[in-house]
């Protein structure tokens, strides 16, 4: 199945203006997109999901290509530590719907681009009504219960979409499109464990990597439009920028796959497509509680062991004062039991609960039952707490 040339995606729109002529000329010089490819892209509806450190090079660099019309969902806000990577937005910008703020820059970018937004976080309930309309999805999300919700989706519809994906130095690449080729479950068939699948919040990522994996998403896109060139079609592309290159992975269709799941709308009230069934309420306390804890452990009142289960690069970043360090992976292969006390009270915490979750579900399934872990982790800690302290 790689290698497939499907042929342009989209009809020709109407002719070109002469602004047009002269804003799109060095693509008109390219014999593989030329006059007639670019009236596709002008024809062409193109949505992306995510205004985020993928979606922001997409949309640029699609807007910079004339793609006629774009839509835009999102439901954040710019966050300053957004600034590293989602260079769709500025500094002024923090606060600010992402999907106001790119808006906003594409249309600078160029003015003849139709933005559509999408205020909203996609889920079963309203995914197929937002596809609907749209030729191409191109999919940066950050999560894995929305890259699957699209890629079923899409499947169903019989849209093609462009993913990328982005974590620490790496990145990859491909397209689902189950009439020309495999799709996203034939190489991922089921979501990972929580634990096996950190975030960029939790992990980071170079900024650059999202430019260079963006970009690849949006030749992507400009050539299935246009017909130009062999698409990603059975075939992964994988960077690996720390040691700077690029490996090309062939994929085929699973033939014993079951059909990809159509998401039904029945699950929009409990959240994102996808979604692990919720799980045994764990212990936790809130960060105000914690800090009455501290003060009355300072006071010599009981005591406790407060455990950040961050690797220490992290903590380095910003630390609840207090904290001894004890690494989630040396909690999860029980290295560190002995250095956790059994008797006394222990209360864990990360960056915003996730990792500090998964110590404690480790801890008790060793036997250990005083143990809580903060809530909304260091993140809270700061909102309620210590508002001084920088997030990150």
């Amino acid at each position: 199945m790689s290698g497939q040339r499907p042929g342009p995606l989209v009809e020709p729109g109407p002719d070109l203006t002469a602004e047009e002529v002269r804003r799109y000329a060095r693509h008109l010089l390219l014999p593989e997109i030329g006059r007639e490819g670019q009236r596709r892209l002008k024809n062409a509806r193109v949505l992306v999901v995510g205004a985020g450190g993928l979606g922001s090079p997409v949309l640029l660099y699609l807007a910079a290509a004339g793609v006629g019309t774009l839509g835009v969902v999102d439901d954040d806000v710019v966050d300053e530590s957004n600034l590293q990577r989602q260079v769709v937005h500025a500094t002024a910008d923090v606060g600010r719907a992402k999907a106001d703020s790119a808006r906003e820059t594409v249309s600078g970018v160029n003015p003849l681009v139709d933005v559509v937004l999408h205020r909203e976080r996609l889920t079963p309930g309203n995914a197929a009504g937002i596809v609907a309309g749209y030729d191409l999805v191109l999919d940066g999300s950050d999560n894995f219960p929305t890259r699957y919700l699209v890629n079923d989706i899409c499947t169903a519809a019989g849209v093609p979409c462009v993913w990328g994906a982005v974590l620490r130095f790496g990145g990859q690449v491909s397209i689902s499109w189950e009439a020309h080729g495999p799709q996203y479950r034939d190489l991922y068939p089921a979501p990972p464990a929580p634990e096996d699948a950190p975030s960029c919040e939790e992990a980071g990522v170079l900024g650059a990597i999202c430019g260079a994996v963006g970009s690849v998403m949006a030749a992507e896109a400009v050539k299935l439009i246009t017909g130009a060139g062999r698409p990603l079609l059975g075939r992964l592309l994988v960077l690996d920028a720390l040691a700077m290159t690029w490996r090309t992975l062939t994929v085929a269709k699973d033939p014993t796959r079951a059909p990809a799941p159509v998401p039904s709308p029945v699950e929009a009230t409990g959240g994102p497509a996808c979604a692990v069934p919720v799980a045994e309420a764990l212990p936790e306390v809130g960060a105000v509680e914690l800090a009455g804890m501290l003060r009355a452990r300072e006071a010599g009142g009981p005591g406790f062991v407060l455990v950040d289960v961050r690797p220490p690069h992290e903590r380095d970043i910003v630390a609840i004062p207090g904290a001894v360090n004890v690494p989630l992976a040396r909690i999860a292969s029980g290295e560190a039991l002995a250095e956790l006390p059994a008797d006394a009270d222990v209360v864990l915490h990360c960056k915003s609960g996730g990792r500090s979750a998964q110590a404690l579900t480790a801890l008790r399934a060793a036997g250990r039952t005083r143990v809580r872990h903060l809530r909304g982790g260091v993140l809270a800690w700061i909102d309620e707490v210590d508002p001084d302290l920088p997030r990150y």
